[in-house]
């Protein structure tokens, strides 16, 4: 046989040969993750604290040759986004959104996979305002993390459910998606009455701003882990061990809480690039209760708050919002 020949022979036989070979599933696989800097994303916290010390805790669960890439999002709204446009594969989120996105594509975008936390969320006032109820907000200006987030889709059905008009742009309220970074400042400088937010940004308001809680949500879920449906169908295997892996993390956080307040500290100094003290972790913990459960009732809430605050019109079917990986 000419030489020439030989060699296509050769390649088309090693082809056949790579393609007829098992492979683990897993081999060379990057699972993208998204999670906030916020005290609720507890478990993202405390996971990207041990892939950036070299002790993942996924990556040790799932195999030696899965990677985590960590991506970091302000609030609920741009993760979700980043999911859909297929930019990552999980995040942790809020509700809302993830919500959101069900209803909007009818069930085919996304899936809560597993509860994350329950609390940690609040509405918090100018100390002396005065403010006591949603008619006293007529006028008031108030600051959530994003348009269409847990809180802000709270804020503004807590206003309506109140007797207040309140539209996306306007209304008998003025409701201002603002970064949590900034609302800080902005309540400090007395250009915000009230902000609804996550901690540990509601301690911070208490603390460093002389902030009063007015309503605080520490029952509600706060955080959920959310899979796309591309990422499940792709790669159910996968999808089912980072969920037990979450649930093992969610146990081992609640076992052990004063290194679990370590990481979270200082992965929050990373993440923000701004000094995070141990008091400050240690006043918001409290409010936050990890679960890795997710219970399909709270959710007709949460779509009833939606449709009250203008997001979603029609309530969707959820009889498959949540998928089961046990």
């Amino acid at each position: 046989m000419p030489r020439p020949h030989r060699h296509i022979l050769l390649s088309v036989l090693a082809l056949l040969v790579l393609a007829l070979t098992p492979r683990n599933a897993s081999a060379g696989e990057t699972i993208r993750v998204g999670h906030f800097p916020n005290i609720t994303h507890i478990q993202g916290l405390v996971a990207q604290h041990l892939s950036r010390t070299g002790h993942g805790w996924f990556e040790e669960r799932l195999g030696k040759d899965v990677k985590i890439e960590w991506y970091i999002y302000n609030a609920g709204p741009s993760a979700m986004e980043a999911l859909v446009a297929n930019s990552i594969d999980l995040t942790y989120v809020g509700p809302s959104p993830a919500l959101n996105v069900y209803s909007k594509s009818r069930g085919e975008e996304i899936r809560i996979i597993a509860g994350a936390a329950t609390g940690g969320a609040a509405l918090v006032v100018q100390p002396g305002s005065g403010l006591k109820q949603p008619t006293d907000f007529r006028g008031k200006t108030i600051a959530t993390p994003q348009l269409g987030n847990t809180q802000d889709v709270a804020c503004r059905a807590w206003l309506a459910n109140g007797g207040l008009k309140i539209t996306q742009t306007g209304g008998d309220a003025f409701i201002v998606p603002t970064p949590n970074p900034d609302q800080l400042s902005l309540f400090q400088q007395k250009k915000l009455d009230a902000v609804w937010t996550v901690e540990p940004w509601v301690s911070r308001l208490e603390q460093d701003a002389g902030g009063t809680v007015l309503l605080e949500q520490s029952k509600e879920s706060i955080t959920v882990l959310v899979s796309s449906v591309k990422f499940l169908t792709a790669k159910r295997d996968l999808a089912k061990k980072f969920a037990q892996a979450h649930r093992e993390l969610t146990e081992w956080i609640l076992a052990h809480p004063t290194e679990a307040k370590q990481m979270v500290q200082q992965e929050l100094a990373a993440e923000t690039q701004a000094k995070v003290s141990a008091e400050l972790i240690a006043r918001a913990w409290p409010r936050i209760v990890l679960t890795a459960e997710a219970a399909p009732d709270e959710y007709r809430q949460f779509v009833a708050n939606a449709q009250r605050a203008g997001f979603i019109r029609t309530a969707p079917d959820l009889s498959r919002l949540i998928e089961r990986l046990h």
